[in-house]
């Protein structure tokens, strides 16, 4: 199983006239992304640690990570690694005295936590042949602070 490395291109708003729905954006660098819908609260905590904002209150994806370094807990990277019938899977590779785990998680939490904790996110191949797309095959979308402005 390959894995390419992506970026985090941005959290966004997709909308028609039935719906509203947000989505984060995941660039492999060589012209292919892949959405992932995802909920608001995600998608606020996304942004969030793109921008690096800092609350006076933790959200629970730094709750997360406060409990990881005082347990000793290393994050290594995220996987999302699969995706079947539409829903997207992945794991957090986590270290702890030099063993290896993996952590079930949604992608938006790991995408989340990962950008938090300054670590790659990989996605894997046939994540990218299955669902990724090209920038011109995306719906309407609009940026989230945009749109949360409105």
């Amino acid at each position: 199983m390959t894995q390419v490395r992506c970026e985090v291109q941005g959290v966004f708003v997709a909308f028609n006239d039935a719906s509203t729905v947000p989505l984060v954006i995941l660039n492999d660098g060589d012209g292919r992304i892949l959405p992932i819908f995802i909920g608001i609260w995600e998608a606020v905590s996304i942004n969030s640690a793109r921008i690096k904002e800092v609350l006076p209150r933790p959200f629970t994806h730094d709750l997360f990570l406060d409990l990881c370094a005082k347990f000793n807990i290393s994050m290594r990277s995220l996987q999302i690694d699969s995706i079947d019938n539409g829903v997207y899977y992945a794991q957090l590779v986590l270290v702890s005295d030099q063993h290896e785990e993996y952590l079930d998680c949604r992608p938006s939490d790991g995408i989340a936590l990962a950008l938090r904790a300054d670590i790659p996110i990989f996605v894997d191949e046939n994540v990218f042949a299955a669902a990724g797309q090209k920038n011109t095959d995306l719906p309407n979308i609009m940026d989230l602070a945009t749109f949360l402005q409105k």
